[in-house]
């Protein structure tokens, strides 16, 4: 005999994925508190059981976080992407630093080569609204335009993999920068992301590739206690924003 019944078992599923759909169409962005369990019943039309199983099911694949007396809320945007973030989110900021440079001067490098027209609209908008961002003084805001920003060059490499992954490691990296920015916004720590955004629009890829590997040593000689090896991103740059 099966320890549930099918029909059970599809209701579940089907409660599931429209969950899922809420979480990856940004309906409830990562950070966001989703309704609660009596609102979900409400709004879903289904039995208080059936929610907390497709909300349990959610924590358990790492898209949704339980937290006791305070709510449940949406900490990735894919399956993936929770596993990585449980997988990665106690690394050394070291090696973080050196996935992302690594990640972040290869796509630079591909956009130089391979970025429309459009591409270069999306990236001069993202690049601005990272500017008003800062001037505004909102570290939350600041982080979200600065990850949209990075996002949009690997988006310009065209190259759906690469895309992929970054996305997946998106909210890593937005947790990294995060903690990296803190509460308040430093004049004496903006990190200029102009000249990237150039060496792009001029197809200059190992100006490009420079430009966006060293940004993210740029914010872990901000945060930690050892810098890199003998490399060429090792010099003490400080800033926020990578």
């Amino acid at each position: 005999m099966p320890l549930t019944s099918p029909r059970r078992s599809a209701l579940v599923d089907q409660v599931i994925a429209q969950l899922r759909n809420q979480i990856t169409s940004g309906e409830w962005p990562v950070g966001a508190r989703i309704p609660t369990e009596p609102e979900l019943v409400e709004l879903l039309g289904v039995a208080r059981n059936t929610v907390r199983e497709a909300v349990r099911a959610l924590a358990h694949n790492g898209l949704l976080d339980i937290r006791q007396g305070s709510g449940t809320y949406v900490i990735a945007t894919s399956e993936l992407a929770g596993v990585m973030h449980r997988r990665f989110a106690g690394a050394e900021p070291r090696h973080i630093a050196e996935l992302r440079s690594t990640l972040e001067s290869s796509a630079a490098r591909l956009a130089a080569e391979r970025r429309t027209e459009r591409d270069l609209v999306q990236l001069d908008a993202l690049l601005a609204r990272r500017e008003e961002a800062w001037a505004g003084g909102d570290a939350e805001v600041f982080v979200a335009a600065d990850v949209s920003l990075h996002m949009a060059v690997v988006t310009a490499s065209h190259n759906d993999v690469l895309i992929e992954l970054y996305a997946d490691l998106g909210d890593l990296v937005a947790d990294w920068l995060r903690a990296d920015v803190g509460t308040e916004l430093l004049p004496s720590a903006h990190l200029d992301h102009a000249r990237l955004i150039e060496a792009i629009r001029r197809g200059d890829g190992d100006a490009a590739a420079s430009e966006a590997a060293g940004y993210p040593f740029a914010c872990l000689a901000k945060n930690a206690q050892d810098t890199p090896g003998e490399n060429a991103q090792d010099a003490p740059l400080t800033g926020a924003g990578g």
